[in-house]
């Protein structure tokens, strides 16, 4: 499995991970914020009256309202993003950060408009009567201008459609029932593989009815969810109220900067908190990605632009309220720079040869950091680690979660302390079926979970957390399964969906009990990968988008002369 990560992390460092992705998506976003002057504010109290059907028409076209389609896309996105993703970015890039998540969901919120609006226009019916849109149909049907000549880029749509049949699983499959398995083992010691069992058989039963039976559900899970969490959220933020001014200072702070190491946290450089705080934030609402646009295509609307008005409140529901919210939980609990006891995972874990680091002094402190920060390289530990019931007697330092692990225990298979010799290469143990635990950093959903029981309901706190990340992460999977199966619809007909759902119900099974941070590091290759065709896309497409904002405003003006229109 390491060497399975270690290559996943390397493709990553190409595409997702790369110091130039960030910066095509932020680019391409902020390119169409000032070009269409800023329609996500200009336009946000308008999408408010078109998602409440105002402006509908009796003969629009479509299979869900503008309400059931944003519910659906929200459910897409509103997920581990919110809870695990938070926390690790909280985890990787410290407070600084959660400032570059909103930041990213800001500009994110005019991408959505932009490709909702360009997909909804090129949108098809399919052969059993469903519309099917996305990306790939404009990427088809639109007309591209390549010097002088009119081509579509329909090699460029299967390039779309075929990562996004990847991002399903990377997205919406793998990481959310992964999330969910491991906090109620957390929660309630129950296994991995019967939590991903019960909910692969209801995930089949959800997706076997299509877009109207996913969206009935969405339109009332969505809400629901939404309130538990709140009250979970608020519950740690109140009972710590005295931290709330330090937290949201500390969110700002270090912007520019990295954030400083506080506690366990080692600190992070300016490039790692943008690049965590960017990617996450792309994870968390999805824009420019290309997958809210497939579920917005179903939206009975006669014209485009309305729905991609309604797609602007996406960002702005999952980012900027939720992720904030959850930030501000994370950091008011004080739990983020806290070590705490845990079973290290080997992927987070590393070994140092020697024992005379530190984090309780400022110059040990920077050593590390910046050994974590890829600033400069400590030398690993390499060959036999030996083991006396259960404390290793050799020279080396774990470290793992990106800090500096305490009172280090190794068990075997047996549960019972280990003595013996642990084969180690380059700083990682090898074949070893021993388990090491201690007290360090925690992130992704454990870290949530424990900020949720420093509230007013103690203990009781981490049930919110499971039922919460239940709920959030189970409605990404549902509608991560239509995105699919719309992509499938695309490539190889109505036919191939049948098989694609049967593959993702037991892909969603099996990543119940696989390693957390694999599952994360796919997940940033697949959003990559379907990111950048996409964003091609929409940006040759620039001057059509301008044209048909005008053409909107036009007619509507002529159906509703008496309305104040924000254009």
């Amino acid at each position: 499995m390491q060497q399975v990560d270690d290559f996943l992390k390397l493709v990553d460092s190409y595409i997702g991970s790369a110091g130039w992705f960030p910066f095509a998506l932020l680019g391409v976003g902020l390119f169409f914020t000032i070009y269409l002057k800023f329609p996500q504010i200009r336009f946000f109290g308008f999408a408010l009256k078109v998602v409440k059907g105002k402006f509908d028409r009796a003969d629009d076209e479509g299979d869900t309202s503008h309400f059931q389609a944003l519910t659906t896309a929200l459910s897409g996105t509103v997920g581990t993003g919110n809870i695990a993703g938070v926390a690790l970015a909280l985890h990787l890039g410290g407070p600084a950060a959660l400032f570059w998540m909103l930041v990213t969901a800001g500009i994110g919120m005019c991408t959505k408009f932009v490709e909702v609006t360009l997909s909804h226009k090129y949108r098809e019916k399919s052969s059993d009567g469903t519309m099917s849109g996305g990306p790939m149909y404009y990427m088809k049907n639109a007309k591209f201008n390549w010097f002088g000549k009119q081509i579509n880029m329909k090699w460029l749509a299967i390039v779309f459609a075929i990562a996004t049949v990847l991002s399903a699983f990377g997205t919406g499959s793998l990481p959310q029932i992964n999330s969910i398995s491991t906090s109620i083992q957390a929660t309630f010691g129950i296994e991995l593989w019967i939590t991903g069992a019960v909910l692969a058989v209801l995930l089949g039963i959800v997706i076997i009815g299509g877009i109207k039976r996913i969206a009935a559900i969405t339109e009332k899970l969505v809400p629901t969810m939404a309130v538990i969490y709140f009250i979970g959220c608020f519950a740690v933020i109140l009972a710590n109220l005295g931290n709330l001014i330090p937290s949201i200072v500390s969110i700002f702070a270090d912007v520019f900067t990295g954030s400083a190491a506080a506690g366990g946290f080692l600190g992070a450089t300016l490039s790692f908190a943008f690049g965590r705080g960017v990617n996450r934030g792309l994870f968390s609402n999805e824009a420019g990605q290309g997958s809210a646009p497939i579920a917005h295509a179903s939206a009975k609307a006669h014209e485009p632009v309305s729905e991609g008005m309604v797609a602007i409140l996406e960002p702005f529901i999952d980012t900027i309220i939720i992720c904030t919210i959850t930030g501000l939980t994370l950091l008011s609990s004080g739990v983020w720079n806290e070590k705490h006891e845990n079973i290290f995972q080997s992927a987070d874990m590393e070994i140092l040869a020697g024992t005379t680091y530190t984090d309780q002094t400022e110059a040990g402190t920077r050593q590390l950091s910046e050994h974590i920060n890829g600033i400069t390289e400590l030398e690993l530990f390499d060959g036999p680690l030996d083991v006396y019931e259960g404390k290793i007697s050799a020279d080396a330092t774990i470290i793992h979660a990106r800090s500096l692990a305490e009172n280090v225990v190794v068990m075997n298979d047996g549960d019972e302390p280990f003595t013996g010799i642990v084969l180690v290469r380059n700083g990682k143990p090898v074949d070893s079926n021993e388990t090491f635990t201690g007290e360090s950093l925690v992130h992704s959903a454990p870290l949530t979970t424990i900020a949720f029981t420093k509230g007013f309901f103690g203990e009781f706190g981490k049930y919110i957390v499971s039922i919460g990340l239940l709920l959030f992460a189970f409605s990404t999977a549902i509608s991560w399964s239509y995105y699919g199966d719309r992509a499938m619809t695309f490539l190889l007909g109505s036919g191939s969906v049948k098989y694609f759902r049967i593959v993702y119900v037991v892909a969603f099974f099996l990543a119940s009990f696989q390693d957390t941070t694999i599952i994360w590091t796919l997940s940033g290759i697949t959003i990559a990968l379907m990111t950048l065709p996409n964003l091609v896309g929409i940006f040759w497409l620039r001057k059509e988008m301008k044209s048909t904002i005008a053409d909107y405003w036009r007619d509507f003006k002529k159906e509703f002369p008496d309305v104040k229109t924000p254009e």
